[in-house]
């Protein structure tokens, strides 16, 4: 059931602080395993990636890396989901494409300064093949890769080789996705990040996987860049007496459905409010496909917290720093201009979190674990790099030595100082 804490309630501080704090996961306990197989793939490539499948997914696949007839998978589908998923690719590519960055040049007097932007070589998207299967991940992380103009683009998942795999591949397919690396877990995230006889290796790995997946990729950061290290799904519905009960506990059991970790949080300034979406989470849950996972998620982290006022809502909000936030509010753009932190916010009772994970055309992979307070949505922009361009002509250089020379012999650092004094004799 989900619990009710009343902001008078002594426990309301200490659940607060836990939320808040959900982020600080322990990959201790896998590290040293993950760790394990990280540095076995890096030493013996191919060969430890096939022993790792073998151990962990009961298989040992051939070809690792294998082109795949994607056309003819989204042909298998029904014409629904066919045309599902088509319309959910143009909408990414849409909204991606607002984003693209050219960067900028300006001149300065005799300086000329600005940044050029470049995209990545290759990328790697990591897609889980655990519980269930998410195309709309693939389309989520693959596309903005594809905006950003990123030649290559291979997606690391455990094929099974039957039915199952058609809409996967078909969002591959949609996506612009080159290759697929027939393997997962964190001997997927290794292969990308170092690369092996078969797999190239990559610039960059984004998606999201089980804590074995988030270790490999915490541990190989900094050889590649990742998107984050991704915790479990979370929302948090902000609420005042406005709301309709129902369409609170849908939308909290949208993301506890997902993993039994999962975060389902209700805000609201209305204790009535917060007792009719417990009896309607129940109600809902008996009916429910995945009620186990669900119910789980529910009774383990699923809280309603009861504070006063509106203001109290946007800072509490904020203070949890959700992945998700929905504003079922009266003029909820108040209580928006109030938060900084969070992933995506769903504006109004008629905005589904359902509509940002499949449709919208923003990507749903998105910072967990209070990880907003810095992280931002996968974007055109993690897929690039950035380089500073700076061109001199001699009469600038004449103009800003002094300063130059000044702020290195401030430092310590004569050779710099001595780098432009040389440029100023040879040249008179």
């Amino acid at each position: 059931m989900l619990r009710i804490v009343s902001i008078d309630s002594p426990e309301f501080d200490p659940t607060l602080r836990a939320l808040a704090g959900r982020g600080e996961v322990d990959l201790r306990a896998v590290e040293a395993r993950v760790r394990v197989i990280v540095d076995d793939v890096r030493a013996r490539g191919d060969a430890a990636v096939l022993d790792a499948c073998e151990r962990f997914e009961r298989r040992r696949p051939q070809p690792l890396l294998r082109r795949f007839d994607g056309a003819a998978a989204l042909a298998r589908l029904s014409t629904e989901a066919r045309e599902a998923l088509v319309l959910a690719a143009q909408r990414i590519d849409a909204f991606h494409q607002r984003q693209r960055d050219v960067g900028f040049e300006y001149h300065d007097g005799g300086a000329t300064l600005g940044t050029r932007v470049r995209p990545m070589r290759r990328a790697g998207v990591y897609a889980p093949g655990g519980k269930a299967r998410y195309p709309s991940s693939v389309l989520m992380a693959a596309i903005p890769a594809r905006v950003a103009g990123v030649p290559e683009v291979i997606v690391a998942t455990p094929l099974s080789g039957d039915s199952a795999d058609d809409s996967l591949l078909a969002a591959a397919y949609l996506a612009g996705v080159d290759t697929i690396l027939d393997a997962g877990g964190a001997q997927a995230i290794a292969a990308l990040a170092y690369g092996t006889a078969s797999v190239p290796r990559v610039d960059i790995v984004v998606g999201p996987g089980n804590i074995y997946v988030a270790c490999a990729k915490r541990l190989v950061s900094g050889d590649v860049k990742i998107d984050g290290v991704a915790g479990p799904s979370e929302i948090l519905v902000v609420a005042d007496a406005s709301a309709d009960a129902a369409v609170v506990a849908a939308d909290l059991l949208s993301q506890a459905e997902h993993d039994e970790a999962a975060y389902p949080l209700l805000l609201t300034t209305d204790e009535g409010l917060a007792r009719r979406v417990q009896s309607e989470v129940e109600r809902q849950l008996s009916t429910l496909p995945r009620q186990v996972i669900a119910r789980e998620a529910v009774e383990k982290q699923g809280f309603a917290l009861v504070v006063r006022t509106r203001e109290e809502l946007a800072r509490f909000a904020d203070r949890i720093a959700a992945e998700h936030v929905a504003l079922h509010v009266e003029r909820p753009e108040e209580i928006l201009d109030g938060i900084s932190a969070a992933g995506a916010v769903f504006v109004g009772g008629q905005t589904p979190e359902a509509a940002g994970d499949y449709l919208a055309g923003p990507s749903h992979v998105l910072p967990t674990g209070g990880a907003v307070r810095f992280g931002a949505p996968l974007g055109v922009y993690d897929f690039v790099t950035r380089t500073s361009v700076i061109r001199y002509d001699a009469a600038t250089l004449r103009a800003q030595a002094e300063a130059i020379c000044a702020l290195a012999r401030l430092e310590g650092l004569e050779a710099h100082a001595r780098a432009v004094e040389v440029r100023l004799r040879t040249r008179g």
